[in-house]
């Protein structure tokens, strides 16, 4: 029990971090909204192409290796006599001699890698975003530092500085697009052509956000100095079981080669859709934003705790609790994310209108995208739950197995969507994003159960049951709220803008928990009183 109250409180401290940080990420992302516009703009798809280059080289050279392997290494090297401190120091240094390396490399190639992803965008757009990929790339580096040193001190169980410092990142980011808004104006509709870009534009625009994620990065030495440890670089690699490492790693990085061509399929495909009024690439990122933030509040916030202990019972090869760790997360997990995903299928119009405050058409041209993305929101998280635990077993063989067969079946759909209407595009990809995950979510689930012979079906049906139950008079309950706001229809008071729209998210968002949660105290859920009954003895302690 007090190992899962520690879980229960690490978990918080994350969510609460995360909450924070996604909270000034969509301030950030309003404001790019407000000064570059979503829908039919140039310059909005050029930076979303350019933008998006750093994050998909580091997780190719790094990324999902680290996550995947780093943990589970450095736990089973804590039993070393001088706590793993000589390991991470040689870690470390290596992952940094990559990460400078290809940072490089990817920086002069940024034409390139900004044709590979944009070639099908109009000409004048595609030479915005090479301009952008200069700025834009060297965050390689510090998205790789930020990972090795943040998923350092989460396998040290100091669990608040990965969460709470990307914070100072929207900060920094925020200051520099205040500069760019007022040495430049505003373009909320997205009208200002990508020739009319100067080179000083692109550089507030892009050098802020390069800033962002270096601060991000370089202020987690200070939280390394003060759980006690020190960097120092080590270029003795040999007999510290990195060759184990690498073995692992090398299945992981096959498998984000394969996401790789995923994401480079949907960004040809929806780039078919720019330079018009159509929903493109910016509108699928903005979908994406608003899709990522109850699975990083919840989901990541919770696995993440789990993740370590996780690999402490593998560590052991003690399955039985492997397994507990699985279920216990995943209900822990769908308890609340089921009701996320219900409250976001709902006001999908009415988040959109936070970030197109345009035309109503164009406001439904982002929702559609959300609700396309949000059916999939459950088993996605269930699939991080089920991919991180193959990690902690140390298998990174099987999770690229089934990452071949999402894309596969995510990269047929997608040149499928060439055949719809422009206007439908973007949604489209979305939908098939949502069929890819739940097939394979199938199969993961399946290749899980039989390594530890039984993944605990019965219990976790169970709570999943309940919960859908739960969910019947809160969704009818947010969807008369919806129409009687005026959320799906022009000028309503839901969809009218900022104000509105928040009013009307805060006023469903509350009924629906209030129904939903109570509906679950009166089916006894379990999972809820296993969160419930902690917090009410504290109160009646207080």
């Amino acid at each position: 029990m007090a190992d899962d109250d520690r879980i229960g409180r690490a978990s918080a401290f994350l969510a609460s971090g995360t909450i924070v940080s996604r909270v000034l990420g969509f301030v950030k992302a309003i404001i790019v909204a407000a000064t570059i516009g979503v829908v039919g703009s140039a310059g909005a798809d050029a930076f979303a192409v350019a933008n998006g280059l750093p994050n998909t080289v580091y997780v190719i050279v790094a990324g999902g290796v680290l996550s995947a392997v780093l943990v589970p290494q450095i736990v089973r090297a804590g039993s070393h006599a001088d706590g793993g401190g000589a390991y991470i120091n040689k870690l470390l240094t290596v992952a940094l001699v990559i990460l400078a390396g290809a940072t490089i490399i990817a920086t002069a190639l940024a034409p390139l890698l900004a044709l590979l992803y944009g070639a099908t965008l109009p000409p004048a757009t595609l030479d915005l975003a090479i301009a952008f990929a200069w700025w834009c790339l060297p965050q390689i580096f510090f998205y790789g530092l930020y990972t090795l040193l943040g998923e350092v001190l989460n396998a040290r169980r100091s669990f608040g500085p990965f969460t709470w410092v990307p914070v100072l990142n929207n900060i920094v980011a925020i200051a520099g697009l205040l500069v760019f808004a007022t040495l430049f104006g505003v373009d909320p509709d997205g009208t200002r052509s990508a020739d009319a870009w100067t080179p000083g534009m692109v550089a507030v625009l892009a050098g802020s956000a390069t800033a962002g994620i270096a601060a991000q990065a370089l202020i987690l030495f200070w939280f390394w100095r003060r759980i006690g440890l020190r960097y120092r670089p080590d270029f003795a690699w040999r007999g510290v079981g990195l060759g184990t490492a690498g073995r692992m790693a090398g299945w992981t990085f096959g498998m984000l080669l394969l996401t790789t061509l995923a994401g480079i399929v949907q960004s040809l495909v929806l780039g078919t859709a720019s330079g018009s009024d159509n929903a493109s690439v910016a509108a699928v990122d903005y979908a994406w934003l608003i899709f990522m933030l109850p699975h990083s509040v919840i989901t990541v916030s919770i696995a993440t705790a789990y993740f370590t202990r996780m690999s402490e019972h593998a560590a052991r090869d003690d399955h039985d609790k492997v397994r507990d760790d699985v279920s216990s997360a995943i209900r822990g997990i769908t308890l609340i994310i089921n009701l996320a995903a219900a409250v976001l299928l709902v006001i999908a119009y009415p988040f959109a209108a936070v970030f197109e405050t345009g035309s109503f058409p164009d406001t439904a041209a982002l929702g559609n995208v959300v609700i396309a993305f949000t059916l999939g929101l459950v088993p996605f998280s269930m699939l991080f739950v089920v991919q991180r635990t193959f990690y902690a077993l140390g298998d990174t063989r099987t999770p690229f197995r089934f990452t071949l067969f999402q894309v596969i079946v995510f990269t047929a759909g997608a040149f499928s969507c060439l055949l719809l209407p422009k206007d439908l595009l973007a949604a489209g990809i979305a939908l098939v994003t949502t069929i890819a995950c739940m097939a394979q979510l199938t199969v993961a689930a399946w290749l899980l159960r039989r390594r530890l012979d039984t993944l605990d079906g019965r219990r976790i049906l169970g709570g999943f049951a309940r919960s859908l139950a739960a969910l019947v008079l809160p969704l009818l309950a947010g969807v008369g709220l919806l129409i009687l706001l005026g959320g799906t229809v022009e000028g309503g008071f839901a969809v009218s803008g900022i104000f509105g729209a928040v009013v009307s998210m805060a006023v469903i968002g509350t009924v629906m928990a209030v129904l939903y949660f109570g509906g679950l105290w009166l089916l006894r859920s379990p999972e809820l009183r296993g969160f419930a009954t902690p917090l009410v003895a504290r109160l009646r302690r207080g």
